[in-house]
């Protein structure tokens, strides 16, 4: 019986273990921490954000800044309704939230992990944990994997371990060519009296840009104790990774907390002004932001909350238009987005043959995962690549 050996016991590798014949290999997964999958365990704040119910393949790879193009034909023979089904098989029921994300009804992470596991029982798949891969050597037409814990033989590779350097370096050793890891899905780093003790307060609807990269991105906008978050800047970040890298994450912004232009701001600001005269500026519920960051606009345009609305100058609004609409802020640095680290960078693309996940450069060895060069924006986007690059796999595995 041929043996496969899977290195990395996150969702790809837990995944493509899942689905192949046990009848026809002897399956080991060999995982470096003392606990596999860790990554679904803390994902969607432990709920597990499984998928993203986005069923056109083309449409979908509209979500990852790397890896679009080569992604279009992985979706089209499995996608987030194939995930769906496939939990479905085994009893899981998902549910799809109003932001279109794939969570388990249950709410728990742990239910994903426990499907898992089961399979992997049924299938006799041998888990080693806290088993650190330290070389792989090639040697005829097998594999040696050397590991802290002794010498492994092999007939066919899964390398799926997501993106640490040192797992990157094994793979550049074997002959594949790899794209620097930068960060991918950051939050902004930025200091003004603006957003300065206002942390927890969202907008619905923002727009955020870059305008030394002449980019622009939109969605629901937090103010952090140390900056901006949210979807808006957590998308912006994954499609400028490699440039923001570049620009040493020291850039200027442009912020519009209520998606108006000023001449939009300015006649909703006339129309309430001339319908409520008498009213206190401060107690003006003229845009959709909270009171307290109306009452921050205000103060650091240095408008007097008690100032009759009658009695704004043009110049104090147009002040306050600024800073509502077209709010410059520089961000001096960044923060990782939780504890789902996401990277840009990996295994170069080109030397992947995307029909069944295999190396073009290495014989029965296949990658799969964040190892690549592919990222997404959030959402269970990076999960879905990892189910539909596991599966080609094993299904190529399966006919072999």
């Amino acid at each position: 019986m041929k043996q496969i050996i899977i290195i990395g016991g996150g969702a790809a590798g837990f995944f493509c273990a899942s689905n192949l014949d046990e009848t026809k290999y002897k399956i080991i997964i060999l995982e470096q921490n003392s606990d596999v999958l860790q990554k679904v365990k803390i994902s969607g704040g432990g709920r597990c954000n499984v998928s993203h119910a986005c069923f056109d393949p083309r449409e979908l790879v509209q979500f990852y800044p790397r890896g679009n193009k080569e992604l279009l034909s992985v979706f089209t023979k499995f996608q987030p309704g194939d995930t769906m089904e496939w939990f479905d098989k085994r009893n899981v029921s998902l549910k799809i939230e109003n932001d279109n994300r794939i969570f388990p009804e249950s709410n728990s992470s742990q239910t994903i992990i426990n499907t898992f596991l089961t399979e992997i029982q049924k299938k006799n798949v041998e888990v080693k944990t806290k088993c650190v891969v330290k070389e792989i050597i090639k040697e005829n037409e097998k594999y040696i994997v050397k590991t802290s814990t002794g010498e492994f033989e092999a007939d066919y590779i899964i390398y799926a371990t997501g993106s640490s350097p040192k797992s990157l370096k094994i793979v550049e050793n074997l002959g594949h060519k790899i794209i620097d890891l930068v960060p991918s899905l950051f939050t902004f780093n930025i200091k003004n009296d603006l957003i300065k003790d206002i942390p927890g307060t969202s907008f619905e609807y923002a727009e955020v840009s870059i305008p030394k990269l002449k980019t622009e991105e939109s969605g629901p906008l937090l103010i952090t104790h140390w900056g901006l978050s949210g979807p808006a800047v957590l998308k912006i970040s994954a499609w400028e990774a490699i440039n923001l890298a570049r620009l040493k994450y020291n850039f200027e912004i442009e912020v519009n907390f209520v998606s108006k232009t000023i001449d939009e701001a300015e006649k909703l600001f006339q129309n309430f002004r001339q319908s409520n005269p008498k009213k206190t500026i401060g107690q003006s519920k003229i845009f959709e932001v909270t009171n307290r960051f109306w009452q921050k606009v205000l103060e650091i345009s240095k408008v007097d909350l008690n100032k009759q609305v009658s009695n704004i100058s043009g110049k104090e609004m147009q002040m306050i238009l600024e800073n509502l609409c077209k709010k410059k802020l520089q961000v001096t640095g960044k923060s990782t987005f939780k504890d789902e680290f996401v990277t840009a960078g990996g295994v170069d693309l080109k030397e992947i043959n995307f029909k069944n996940m295999s190396s073009k450069i290495l014989s029965n060895f296949y990658i799969a995962g964040e190892v690549l060069n592919i990222d997404a924006v959030t959402g269970g986007f990076n999960f879905q690549a990892c189910w539909s690059e596991a599966w080609l796999i094993a299904q190529d595995l399966n006919l072999k």
